[in-house]
This record gives structure tokens, sequence and C-alpha cells, in this order.
């Protein structure tokens, strides 16, 4: 049963009553609260989507299940917490957490709130080489979503247009896209090559072409100027076979913004790598743009909203 829809205006909790609901370990339903998520105790806020689902990015086993939440609008986590990641992940919220914005005035927190617990359980046991394990809720987000959601269980399409995720086109779009996907993973494990459909890649057909080491470019950019992404093929043009470029990853679902411009918010060179809980450096930065999200369309309409990580070999200045 979903609770909340899109554009629904919620009131987040006190810091007191989400402590609450929490466990020794800092949780609910294997979900972290994070310290970075204080913030927005006790402001109003928007659903921007219902989590009702999510892409697997730890194992790649592929969409999850996630009960009881959802995600508000600009509620994204800032890193503090966790040694400066800037990773900028939209947080989820258990509808535990909220209530409905009803116009009453309620009384503040006479005093500060223990939030030992939150920050504990931001670390785990060090690595053997001595660097911090980092536990966050993208780390953590399989014990918070243990449920395999396969495409046959068609009530996830429902459930999309539903809470107001998708409408009717995008629901029947991320249906046929995943569909199609599953047909061009079944041709290249029984057909011959000769008889694959655009060499069996998912819809999109993005294929890299970069034989040896990719290419890399470097134009400094800052936080508010004007950028445009360069054309698909372009972009193909700096990507290996598993459609990377120097290690980072380019989709199909980010080549919805190819031609089009858009404001850098900020640098990414660390963030943390989601299936260790490491720390990682980035030897060649990205950036990151205004409003450019993953859409989720080539991933069952995932809402989880991640930012893109951009490689400036992939963008133009603007002037």
């Amino acid at each position: 049963m979903i609770e909340y829809r899109v554009g629904d205006l919620v009131e987040v909790l006190s810091a007191e009553e989400i402590m609450a609901t929490l466990d020794e370990n800092g949780e609910l339903d294997g979900l972290p609260f994070m310290p970075e998520m204080l913030a927005f105790c006790g402001r109003r806020m928007t659903v921007a989507k219902v989590a009702h689902k999510l892409c697997d990015t730890v194992e790649r086993t592929g969409i999850r299940r996630m009960r009881d939440a959802v995600h508000l609008a600009e509620a994204r986590c800032d890193g503090q917490a966790h040694g400066g990641c800037q990773a900028a992940c939209l947080t989820y919220w258990k509808t535990a957490w909220l209530r409905r914005a009803d116009g009453r005035e309620r009384p503040r927190a006479a005093g500060p709130v223990d939030v030992t617990l939150l920050e504990r359980a931001t670390r785990k046991a060090p690595f053997e080489d001595g660097a911090p394990r980092y536990s966050c809720q993208s780390t953590e987000i399989l014990r918070a979503a243990p449920e395999r959601l396969p495409l046959k269980d068609l009530r996830q399409f429902l459930w999309d247009y539903r809470s107001g995720n998708t409408g009717a086109l995008e629901t029947l779009r991320g249906f046929l896209i995943a569909l199609f996907g599953r047909l061009q993973v079944w041709s290249t494990r029984i057909l011959p090559r000769r008889l694959w459909f655009r060499d069996g890649l998912p819809w999109g057909f993005l294929k890299g072409r970069v034989a040896g080491p990719t290419p890399v470019a470097t134009l400094d950019l800052e936080p508010g100027e004007l950028v445009r992404v360069r054309s698909k093929d372009e972009i193909a043009g700096t990507l290996d076979a598993n459609l990377r470029n120097r290690g980072m990853g380019f989709d199909n679902d980010l080549a919805m913004y190819c031609g089009k411009t858009g404001v850098v918010t900020g640098r990414v060179e660390r963030c943390l790598d989601e299936t260790t809980g490491r720390m990682l450096e980035m030897k060649t930065p990205s950036v990151l743009i205004e409003g450019f999200v993953c859409p989720g369309r080539h991933n069952f309409n995932c809402p989880r909203g991640h930012f893109g990580y951009w490689r400036e070999i992939w963008l133009e200045r603007v002037e």
C-alpha cells in the first residue's frame, strides 16, 4: 500500500522522535539514519519520489524492493559525516520518520540531542591498511532492500504509476525497455552472433569504440560554469567496450542529456565505494551538473535519482 504520493507535503519528525524509532545500530528495518539527515529534522518538505524499489549498485543483482520509504526533494547527503564524500546521494526516508504537514505548530526540542549512536554507525572496522571503512545508506542498501524484484512482477509498474513516480507513457516505456533488454540478453545467449539485433545491445545501443586506454581531457571546470554535453557519438568515441572512461561508466540513461546545457554544481574528487565502504580518490575528477540525474528509464524506472558523474572530456564549456 502506498502511503505517500509524489508532491505530498510532509514534515520530518524531530531528531528525538526519529531516534526513538532506531535500533542499537542507528537503523530502522536495516536502513541507517545518517548524521547528515539531522539538518532536515522539523522541516516541511515535498515527496520527490516514492522509493518502493531501487537498482542494486553493490552486487548488480538487478532491482530490489524497498518498503515504506520515500525520497524528499533536495534532501541530498553532503557527506560531512562520511569523510567528505562528494557523491551527493538522494537520501532515503522511512515513512515512520515523517508525518503529513497539517499546518499545526509543534514545540521545538528543548536542548541538543545525543547523536553519538549515529556518528558511531558511520564507521566499521578499518581496513587492514588502516584506512577507515565507512557505512552509509548506500553501502547498507541491500540489507534495507533484501528482496529482489524481477521483471515478471508487474506490480512494480503499477506502483510506479499510482505513486506518481511516472506517468502512464513513462511507465509503459520503462516496461518495454526492460523487456527489450531481457530479450537482447536472451538472444546473445542462444543465437549465433550473425542473428543478434544491433549487436545484442540494450535499448539506446550505446557502444564504446576505444580498444586501448581511454582518452582524457581537462577543462578545470568550476561550480557556476555553463557546459554543454557532447553528442552521443562523440562520447562513444571516449568509451571502452564496457562503456567506461578511465573507469567511470557512462550509460544509456545519461545519453538523454547529450546536446543539453547545464550549470556545474561541484567537482567529484572523492566518493565512497558502495561495495567496500572505502573512500576512493579519483585520479581523473568528474563534475556534477545541476538537474542532470539518472532518470531510471533504462533501469525499470528506478527512482533513486543518482547524480551523473561527468568526465570533462564529455563536456564543452559554453561562454
